[in-house]
């Protein structure tokens, strides 16, 4: 599960990346992959600027719609990866039960970078969201070398 704000940027982009490094190692039946936001209004679309910086990665996440945390299955997630601390914090606050699931993207991977916030490229132009997308691919590529 990847946990960002509004469910409409950085977890519908890792979320949908992710969903297709599993059906590429044929692996789909293995992993159930999802994302939701901790202020998402359910059935928001993604971003113009998120869908189009996934379509360099052959990844169509048009059809995503938000899901808020609250009506998410979080609880039944093995893993779940927060965009940034704030998001781990929230999650934790909200479910301390989770403790030993939560961990910002960047602190699974073992990144040695101080800062293990993805940040939230929303109202940002194209080239800020393919930064953003960037980021959020290295870093999932790093679980999928772990898999």
């Amino acid at each position: 599960m990847f946990v960002c704000t509004g469910n409409i940027c950085r977890s519908p982009m890792a979320h949908g990346y992710m969903q297709k490094k599993v059906k590429d190692f044929k692996k789909e039946n293995e992993y159930i992959i999802s994302s939701c936001g901790t202020h998402a209004v359910t059935g928001e679309s993604a971003t113009y600027n998120a869908v189009k910086s996934m379509q360099k990665y052959n990844i169509d996440i048009s059809k995503h719609r938000a899901t808020s945390i609250e009506d998410s299955d979080i609880q039944n997630y093995d893993l779940i990866f927060a965009l940034t601390e704030n998001h781990k914090k929230l999650i934790l606050n909200k479910y301390p039960q989770l403790t030993d699931k939560v961990f910002t993207l960047k602190e699974y991977v073992n990144n040695k970078e101080k800062y293990k916030n993805i940040d939230d490229p929303w109202g940002l132009d194209l080239a800020v969201y393919n930064s953003t997308a960037k980021e959020i691919v290295e870093n999932i590529d790093k679980i999928i070398e772990m898999m």
